[in-house]
């Protein structure tokens, strides 16, 4: 996922929803950075069709990148925000949650709703850091 670039206060990953909608991965304010939902779309193609737990791995992979290129780390992290379009999918993106960020303990929400812009993502996850 090394495409991304940063201007300072935008990160970019260069991923076709972010130019099509016209957003920034993440945006760096002051000490925090605030990234966009990221979901499992590399590349412009949706990976892990059906598997949820694998798509959130690769939404926190792309979002905690997006963390580092604002200058954080992912001890930073202060707050997750994932929606799952399946009730039965909250315990697997929990489960990639605990496994990435479990030692940092960052708040989190998770939201169950009707749907993502393209209906083989089933979890979409937001990511905000914050340098002590």
């Amino acid at each position: 996922m090394s495409s991304m670039e940063s201007t300072g206060s935008r990160v970019f990953s260069g991923g076709f929803w972010e130019e099509k909608y016209g957003y920034a991965r993440a945006v760096v304010v002051g000490d925090r950075v605030v990234v966009s939902g990221c979901t499992a779309s590399v590349e412009g193609e949706v990976r892990h069709v059906g598997d949820p737990y694998q798509q959130s791995v690769t939404a926190l992979g792309i979002a905690l990148e997006a963390v580092e290129m604002g200058g954080l780390t992912r001890e930073d992290v202060v707050m997750i925000r994932y929606y799952v379009v399946e009730q039965h999918h909250f315990d697997l993106v929990g489960q990639a949650i605990a496994e990435l960020l479990g030692h940092v303990r960052p708040a989190c929400t998770g939201v169950r709703v009707a749907g993502l812009v393209d209906p083989r993502m089933l979890v979409e996850i937001e990511i905000e850091a914050q340098r002590a």
